[in-house]
């Protein structure tokens, strides 16, 4: 099979790959039908994230259909139309069975093999999938393959930050990068309820489709803190939602927080400094929360919301690319380049 893999810091090849086989009763194999391209890729694709094999198979986004399953799995066939999370859930254990499948026990995450240990991605023809009956879901008649994609990362991350912030119908509320998941927090805050988001980004087209869904966007040397203290009498805003996972956003959320408001950071933060100090937190009262998303609950949550009020959500969908277009594909999606919001491979 063919496969999009990383080589070295800024650079992926297209490599023919031996097909994935049932290692453990309890897999399945997805032929890939569409993959994507997530921000987070871009961690080990730059280097903040060291330690990722040459030749390890990338992307954590797939929608596809199972061809094999392990003679354990029981609630998957083969022929189902498929997606997963980033990570691998038993949803059986501790953490699985309070909503937290992202820290199962036994969970793995899609596109990280280090050591030789790992697994490969979902930027593939075909992708083996451990712990298939907790982590694949059967995609639900009336959800697109986009839709489904999104699902299994971007939409359920954004939900999760969103859940994090307490987010509203009464708060005044601050996203902090409107790249997929930024954009996935505004759709998911409306859903909530909120009314007033305001929305940063340095990037126009980005700040163009977050008014689309209903922010107020605004460029960061805009000065939006002026913006965010006009609208709420000079408090600062009820929640943040940081979805960039660099200092600078970071110390934005809480210089824009109120006193007594909370800070949800769902950006994978690479560096091992904080750009506030407890001190400064404390004679502030803020609440910060953060973590992975457990995108397995949100999936099962969202699925019927999205089947029943389908969300037109295909202007961020900018670029579909060929598998054999990998090298391509990384260059326009981490440079930004041609309006690029969101990146898929059309695999078949």
């Amino acid at each position: 099979m063919q496969g999009v893999c990383f080589q070295a810091v800024g650079q992926v090849d297209v490599l023919s790959l031996a097909d994935p086989e049932i290692i453990d009763p309890r897999d399945a194999i997805v032929r890939v039908e569409l993959a994507g391209l997530c921000g987070s890729d871009l961690h080990p694709f730059w280097g903040r994230e060291p330690g990722l094999d040459p030749g390890t198979v990338m992307g954590h986004e797939f929608v596809g259909t199972v061809i094999a399953r392990g003679e354990q799995v029981q609630h998957i066939q083969l022929g189902d139309r498929v997606c997963a999370p980033f990570s691998t859930n038993c949803g059986q254990c501790f953490y699985c069975h309070r909503g937290l499948p992202s820290r199962c026990a036994q969970g793995q995450l899609f596109g990280w093999r280090s050591h030789a240990r790992g697994l490969h991605g979902g930027q593939a023809e075909m992708v083996r999938v451990p712990l298939a009956d907790g982590t694949l879901m059967k995609i639900p008649a009336g959800i697109s393959d986009e839709m489904a994609l999104l699902l299994g990362d971007n939409l359920s991350t954004g939900y999760f930050c969103n859940e994090l912030a307490g987010v509203g119908p009464d708060g005044v509320y601050v996203v902090i990068g409107c790249g997929n998941v930024g954009l996935m927090a505004i759709v998911s805050a409306r859903l909530r309820g909120a009314t007033t988001i305001i929305a940063v980004d340095p990037v126009e087209s980005r700040r163009q489709l977050a008014e689309s869904l209903g922010a107020i966007a605004i460029a960061p040397d805009a000065h939006p803190e002026q913006e965010i203290r006009r609208r709420t009498d000079g408090r600062g805003a009820d929640g943040v939602l940081e979805l960039v996972g660099m200092l600078q956003a970071q110390r934005q959320a809480y210089d824009w927080v109120r006193p007594g408001g909370v800070i949800a950071t769902v950006g994978c933060h690479c560096d091992p400094q904080f750009a506030f100090s407890p001190v400064e937190a404390y004679d502030k009262n803020i609440t910060y929360r953060t973590g992975r998303c457990p995108a397995r609950h949100f999936m099962n949550e969202l699925a019927p919301r999205m089947a029943e009020s389908p969300i037109d959500l295909k202007p961020l969908m900018t670029h579909r690319f060929s598998l054999a277009e990998g090298r391509h594909a990384y260059d326009v999606f981490s440079n930004r380049r041609e309006g690029c919001i969101k990146a898929l491979f059309q695999v078949s």
